[in-house]
């Protein structure tokens, strides 16, 4: 059979389709027109989204990772178009994300020369990829797109980026498909050491206090059934980090709740008095142990990775399983006996009630003054029966978010955790809602965020994306003024807002919106939110000077949260 003779652009787009693509986000430039010319002949099998700025087309192939499984692809020109994709593949790089960023490149040629839009992409981006390759031939597309794909999605994902030049795109060659599945020297998979696996559950059968630390790996490995059989087999309560909260349903009766500096009262305090930790693919953020050289030291530590270099980089451990959580869980449960830690897990309710007394009831339940972010959040949760996608943007937005939004299934959390990017959560959910356009997407974000990346209502009109606006405006930059006011002698330096009238903005962009300030408004500003067919901006006037609690101070250990601010 003859191989047809084809440019690099074209072989470009069918080696995007051979590997599955039908959806991916980008915007056009000098340097990659040849390959949007060549996506122009497979409109009908490559649905691409045109986004209002490169940072947003990222994020939203972040957002479409996070919630379908799949690669999310970002196409994009050189220079200023390729910088600008620069946060999102950070970002994608420290929350473990498979997206792989195209972006056109100038003439082999004209490399060197300070050529116009002409950017060294792969020496900018080496350190924040696991792969960064220039394509200066055509031929070599196929194995450099195979790779790509390969490099992203396993072992632990992240982002790709291609740099293709435009000499490349335009050069004809006999075009073959390629498959890549073995790396020289890249071992994605790990063999979990049966013996490491021994001796762990030899500490778990001893343990009377054992707690468990869950994170996105257990997400990323599709292993959520074998998390919860492991669990409840060895009846161990467990907390989650950010990224890591719908693993498993928020109600299940195991589930103590959010780890870290503004978690959960009970998981924090209880990490310092248990007996043996198990970590399960979480990297222990600084944001999750607070001070270091208080952190679980009573505790032996158990810690099941993907990621070798994640062993011992934080927080010294007992015993390190290195692999898959598909296998190592599976391994782990069938040495671990049945147990029952009654005692253990009745000790977690004095911290449950302390919280709801001193935190919880006034946060979600108040009854008088302004609208509380807490309670907003609530009461989409209630409506959507916690069984909608929750993207959250960066700020007391997303720790509220993730404290009173709660989850019934899993891949169902998506936020910017490692980098904390501002402007995330807007591209992100439109990305969301193409990956599972089955699914309510609820967008929980503050007035800053929301402006850092406004423009992407446009592509929420073109698309008519079903994405649920949530904009909890307190006309601060919150989180940031809540430290101010901590530790800064309330000093707002540049904190406070002005801000614009949203209902205007949002009908230029003929999205239906709603503002509520009253409480007794809200639960039917929310029904007429989600009754509405396609995208809706909901403002909520929230209180100004509200404060995410509980808070581990900065430099504190996990047990010495504070529940109110003096």
């Amino acid at each position: 059979m003859s191989k047809e003779t084809i440019t690099g652009a074209e072989a470009l787009i069918r080696s995007l389709e051979y590997n599955g693509v039908k959806t991916l986000f980008g915007y056009p430039g000098g340097a990659i027109m040849p390959t949007f010319d060549a996506l122009y002949f497979h409109k009908a099998t490559l649905h691409h989204i045109l986004a209002r700025h490169e940072q947003a087309a990222a994020h939203a192939a972040e957002g479409f990772a996070r919630t379908s499984g799949q690669v999310g692809v970002c196409l994009v020109t050189s220079g200023p178009g390729a910088t600008n994709t620069l946060t999102g593949i950070a970002d994608a790089m420290i929350d473990s994300t498979p997206i792989i960023v195209i972006a056109g490149q100038v003439a082999t040629p004209f490399m060197g020369t300070d050529a116009f839009q002409e950017v060294d992409l792969v020496g900018v981006t080496q350190p924040i990829t696991k792969w960064s390759y220039q394509i200066r031939r055509a031929q070599d597309v196929s194995w450099a797109v195979a790779r790509a794909f390969y490099i992203a999605k396993s072992g632990r994902p992240g982002p790709v980026v291609l740099d293709f030049t435009k000499n490349a795109q335009t050069e004809m060659f006999e075009y073959e498909p390629a498959e890549v599945d073995f790396i020289r020297s890249y071992d994605p998979y790990p063999t979990p050491d049966k013996k490491q696996i021994k001796k762990a559950a030899e500490l778990i059968n001893k343990a009377k206090k054992p707690f468990a630390l869950v994170g996105q790996g257990v997400e990323l490995g599709n292993a959520t059934e074998e998390l919860r059989i492991f669990l409840e087999k060895a009846d161990i309560p467990f907390g989650s980090t950010l990224l890591g909260l719908s693993a498993l349903p928020s109600d299940h009766p195991l589930n103590k709740g959010m780890l870290g500096m503004h978690g959960n009262l009970g998981p924090n305090v209880m990490t310092n008095k248990c007996d043996v930790l198990i970590a399960i693919g979480m990297r222990f953020d600084d944001r999750v142990t607070g001070k270091l050289t208080t952190y679980a030291k009573q505790a032996k530590i158990i810690h099941l990775d993907i990621d070798k270099a994640e062993i011992n980089k934080n927080v010294p451990v007992t015993i390190p399983i290195i692999g898959d959580c598909k296998k190592t869980l599976p391994m782990l449960t069938a040495l671990v006996k049945r147990a029952e830690h009654v005692k253990w897990i009745e000790g977690f309710k004095p911290y449950e009630k302390k919280e709801y007394d001193k935190v919880i009831k006034k946060e979600v339940f108040p009854t008088e003054g302004p609208l509380n972010m807490g309670e907003v959040i609530s009461a989409v949760s209630e409506a959507v029966r916690h069984d909608a996608i929750m993207v959250s943007d960066v700020g007391q937005n997303q720790m509220m978010a993730a404290r009173y939004f709660k989850f019934a299934k899993r891949q169902s959390i998506v936020t910017s955790g490692g980098l904390g990017t501002m402007g995330f959560c807007l591209p992100a959910a439109v990305g969301c809602t193409f990956a599972r356009p089955e699914r309510t997407v609820c967008a929980f974000m503050g007035d800053g965020g929301l402006q850092m990346n406004i423009q992407e209502l446009g592509t929420i009109m073109e698309q008519k994306a079903p994405v649920k606006i949530i904009v909890l405006d307190n006309n601060f930059l919150g989180n940031v003024r809540q430290w101010q006011a901590m530790f800064f002698g309330h000093r707002y330096s540049f904190t406070q807002m002005m801000n614009p009238d949203y209902m205007k903005i949002a009908a230029a962009y003929d999205i239906p919106s709603r503002r509520v300030i009253k409480r007794e408004d809200l639960k039917d500003a929310v029904e007429e939110m989600l009754n509405t067919d396609g995208p809706f901006l909901l403002e909520a006037c929230v209180i100004e000077q509200g404060n995410v609690l509980p808070m581990t101070p900065p430099g504190a250990s996990v047990d010495e949260m504070l529940l109110e601010i003096k």
